[in-house]
């Protein structure tokens, strides 16, 4: 279960992203995982994550605690003693078992997560490809997994020696894991012809000149717009050709002298399955998109948009769910928003990103930029989560400009975002000390999960943090239909119309009438009520459950403390 609170970023889900259906996490990937657990198990078709490789280069940086002992496994997981001892024999050395126990919990949520046929991608290199192969194989099954190879350096760069008088390490690895692999089929995807890919794809409008005939009714003259004219066998008859012209079907190269050619669109191009060996993009190129939309380089191996949007085209539909819980440079994004705007679908991505800090603070307070950290503190961030979420900004408007008119109309260039962080340690101590059968409330507990409280940006209430992590927590999703219902002057919020909540403090036997009434009137129809048990002094909270008692509709009255 969580230990932590979800806090809505108010700014942003008012603002640029009120209407968005994607979402974007800030903290730590395992409790955001324990949080989704209960809305989205089951309906995540495709996660694809780039983990920490554990190189010793400082990229492994997550906070964790990975002294669980065999009793906390068992519980945890569901696994008997034979499967925690088969566990704990893969993790080999100190630091190969610390990686190994970060990722497995993320690993076995994430499987929960996914749809009959979902699939999760993992992008990794020899330094941990062969202990992820087993970790994979033990939670979806050996069979269940495949590997391909991802050529790094496919488009010519030199990159750097593995070791001298060797070889050029060139190649890292992407896992698949299926949840049922013989039910699972990809898509073919869009394919430029062999050494076009950076052309415009075009075909040839003549016949060849071998088998040309001067009689046939398209032997004719076709000129192009900058007066060249071109006499040959074309394959079309003229009719059909002007009307292809007049489609702007037509090519005429990029000096416009050049004779016709068909231009070929999307879904004319070939098609063919994924190969095991991938040759999209390069380490080169995911420097480079990024740095077409920041300017400079804040992230030392970005993934090539390219890459990512052919494994996605591969693996997902139009109305795919995309989770991507190690965020980095949000290129999963990037490439989700650009398919989304190439075919009009309308796949949702949810980011996960560590706000992991570009600075260190010294003695004197003063910051310091972290080893890597240095470019991206130097352009104004303070944090990776704050990149990730800005590249999706700059990335939409990239996208937007490029596709002008023939952006689709259901195109979702923003997201929602919200902050998963726990209650600080004084909140904590309040829990412990609360009393409920108390007469009078001395504190306003409320008022600890809000942003301010909690130390975070915004001005997000204590009441909404508190709704929307229950909201989470009882299965809705971040768009549920959520109004607000006066009961006198009391704010409560009704979900899905079946369920009230009832989080503020501030409630008296008028609003118990009122809410009775309204009950018994069948003005409204609920099914339960869930209130915050600190919000309530237990006179307040007796008379409601006795006068709910009094109903003929059955509605249940849920306390949470």
């Amino acid at each position: 279960m969580p230990t932590s609170v979800i806090v809505p970023d108010e700014k942003q889900n008012n603002g640029e992203g009120k209407d968005s259906k994607n979402l974007f996490f800030t903290g730590d990937n395992l409790e955001v995982l324990r949080h989704l657990q209960a809305n989205y198990t089951g309906k995540i078709d495709v996660i694809y994550i780039d983990p920490p490789y554990n190189t010793g280069n400082g990229d492994f940086v997550y906070p964790d605690n990975f002294d669980y002992t065999d009793s906390q496994l068992k519980e945890m997981f569901g696994l008997d003693a034979d499967e925690v001892e088969r566990m704990k024999s893969i993790q080999g050395s100190s630091s190969h078992s610390a990686w190994l126990t970060f990722m497995y919990p993320r690993l076995v949520l994430a499987k929960k997560l996914l749809a009959s046929v979902g699939v999760v991608l993992v992008s990794i290199d020899d330094n941990e490809q062969s202990n992820l192969y087993q970790l994979l194989s033990d939670i979806f099954g050996e069979s269940e997994i495949d590997t391909m190879i991802w050529n790094k350096e496919s488009e010519g760069s030199s990159g750097s020696l593995k070791a001298v008088n060797r070889f050029k390490g060139s190649h890292e690895y992407v896992l698949i894991a299926y949840k049922f692999k013989a039910e699972t089929k990809f898509n073919q995807i869009h394919e430029a012809l062999k050494g076009r890919e950076k052309e415009l794809v075009t075909a040839n409008l003549a016949v060849n000149q071998s088998v040309e005939n001067k009689n046939h009714p398209n032997f004719f003259t076709i000129t192009n717009p900058s007066g060249d004219s071109f006499t040959r066998q074309w394959k079309w008859n003229k009719e059909k050709i002007d009307a292809l012209i007049n489609e702007n079907l037509i090519y005429w190269g990029s000096d416009g002298h050049k004779q016709p050619r068909l231009i070929i669109p999307l879904d004319e191009r070939r098609t063919i399955y994924l190969n095991s060996i991938l040759n999209y993009g390069s380490t080169t190129q995911g420097r480079v998109d990024f740095e077409a939309l920041f300017g400079n380089a804040l992230f030392s191996y970005p993934k090539p948009v390219v890459l990512l949007k052919k494994l996605l085209e591969a693996v997902t539909s139009k109305e795919s769910i995309i989770l991507d819980f190690f965020a980095g440079s949000s290129t999963t994004a990037d490439a989700v928003m650009q398919l989304n705007a190439e075919d009009g679908g309308n796949r949702k991505f949810i980011m996960v990103q560590l706000p992991e800090k570009t600075y260190t603070t010294n003695k004197d307070g003063k910051e310091v930029p972290t080893k890597g950290g240095k470019a991206a503190y130097d352009a104004g961030f303070r944090s990776i989560d704050e990149i990730s979420r800005e590249r999706i900004r700059r990335a939409a408007v990239k996208i937007k400009e490029e596709k002008g008119s023939d952006l689709p109309e259901n195109f979702d260039g923003s997201f929602k975002h919200y902050r998963v962080v726990k209650p600080n340690t004084q909140t904590l101590k309040e829990i412990d000390d609360f009393d409920p059968n108390a007469i009078d409330l001395f504190n306003n507990m409320l008022d600890n999960f809000s942003s301010e409280k909690l130390n975070l940006p915004g001005n997000t209430t204590g009441e909404e943090t508190v709704l929307t992590t229950w909201l989470a927590a009882d299965g809705y999703s971040f768009d549920a239909d959520i109004k607000e219902l006066k009961i006198n002057d009391y704010i409560a919020h009704i979900v899905e119309n079946n369920r009230l909540y009832l989080i503020k403090d501030g409630w008296t036997a008028e609003n118990t009438k009122t809410l009775i009434n309204l009950l018994g009137t069948n003005q409204l129809a609920i099914q339960s009520i869930v209130l915050f048990g600190y919000s309530f002094n237990i006179a307040e909270l007796r008379e409601l459950e006795n006068a709910l008692k009094q109903l003929d509709a059955n509605v249940n009255l849920i306390k949470r403390y």
